[in-house]
């Protein structure tokens, strides 16, 4: 358990256990920090968007996005874009370019950091500029969707030129491919510890439809290599994140494309996520078909159970509403809410930060800023 988690399970036990019982707290006590990180039409981009956030091993927060430069569509000249923060979110330095391919679209940031190198390693995915989702063709030639790894060894200052590895973790039958997006964790407990697990997405054409999988990559050896892990069994789920439970499994929690329930769907692996199993809604985390961010905060630690923390547009049709929840019992039950904002809000990216707090990267007001809420859990809960 590394030192920020032991200070967050501290704050986090507290204000838990006071406010287990409570619905979604009013929105008029606001988070204790926010700072619009990105405001689309500033920088030279037009729209910013998919937010991915993480700290570091040395502390620094990042915070990184999508540029996209001359309209918000999800296709056309995109950037990958960093911004640093090494007081815990109080400045935060100028917005840099990890990736600017041409006029084509670098995106969809997953980054992970190796906990025992200090490494960070960032999967992003490109395609050409001018091919829209709809049009992306099935393997790993320029009219598909390919996956690239980037990494920086010093705390997020500089990056490497990104490095092509579709073919090694993308099956040729597969069209679309999204890394995350969010972030990515490093298997702590059990016999995988130490393995990196990326989750992403994928689209595999079937006759005239398409099925939607999510499904992870991984690397057993410090990012060196990435191998594909396994697809969950049922269709009509895309962008997910993971998160190691008790007991060595791992959950990975998906956008669900089943509107019939208007919620999350889940998967379990009990092999590092070589394979999954046990798909379901999870009738707790409302969701309008959106992104959305799963922590864990603390493990259990005899009496005193894990902490998960959770984000998204909890609204069953409309992206708005977003809400922070957290569970106690490792994604069972998800007792406690608190609205972070009650307008429009979309995507978003959790972690925790070396003081225990909270902080929640997320798309706000029609996708005209990139805000960061940065919560003291006592406060946060109320």
């Amino acid at each position: 358990m590394t030192n920020h988690s032991r200070i967050a399970a501290t704050h986090l036990l507290v204000a838990f256990s006071l406010f287990a019982s409570t619905s979604i707290a009013r929105a008029d006590q606001p988070a204790t920090q926010e700072t619009n990180l990105f405001v689309s039409g500033k920088g030279g981009y037009d729209t910013y968007r998919i937010p991915s956030l993480i700290a570091t091993k040395e502390g620094t927060l990042l915070a990184l996005c999508e540029g996209r430069k001359n309209s918000r569509s999800d296709a056309g000249d995109i950037d990958m874009l960093v911004r640093r923060s090494t007081d815990q979110g109080k400045t935060w330095s100028d917005t840099a370019v990890i990736w600017d391919h041409e006029g084509n679209t670098c995106g969809n940031p997953c980054p992970v950091v190796d906990q025992e190198t200090g490494v960070i390693w960032l999967l992003m995915t490109w395609n050409e500029g001018s091919r829209h989702e709809s049009k992306t063709m099935p393997g790993f030639g320029t009219d598909s969707r390919r996956v690239f790894v980037s990494s920086s060894e010093d705390d997020g200052k500089t990056w490497s030129t990104p490095r092509d590895i579709t073919a090694d973790v993308k099956d040729k039958k597969w069209s679309w491919y999204a890394t995350g997006p969010g972030a990515g964790i490093q298997i702590e407990h059990g016999k995988h510890k130490g393995r990196l697990v990326i989750p992403c997405d994928h689209k595999l054409p079937v006759g005239k439809s398409i099925e939607y999988r999510s499904h992870v990559i991984y690397s057993d050896d410090h990012g060196k290599s990435w191998q594909l892990g396994g697809v969950v069994p049922e269709d009509d789920v895309n962008e997910c994140e993971v998160v190691e439970l008790a007991e060595g499994r791992l959950m990975l929690n998906m956008r669900n494309y089943d509107r019939s329930v208007t919620a999350r769907q889940v998967a379990f692996s009990d092999d590092g996520g070589a394979t999954w199993y046990g798909q379901r809604h999870d009738d707790a985390l409302t969701e309008p078909r959106c992104q959305a961010s799963i922590r864990r905060c603390r493990w259990p630690q005899g009496d005193e159970p894990s902490i998960l923390v959770f984000s998204n547009p909890a609204h069953p049709t409309k992206r708005l509403n977003m809400t922070l929840r957290a569970s106690l019992d490792d994604g069972e039950t998800w007792p406690i809410a608190r609205q972070l904002y009650a307008g429009s809000s979309a995507y978003s990216c959790l972690a925790v930060l070396d003081d225990g707090r909270i902080a929640c990267l997320y798309e706000a007001d029609d996708y005209g800023r990139i805000c960061l809420a940065i919560c003291d859990p006592d406060t946060l809960l109320k």
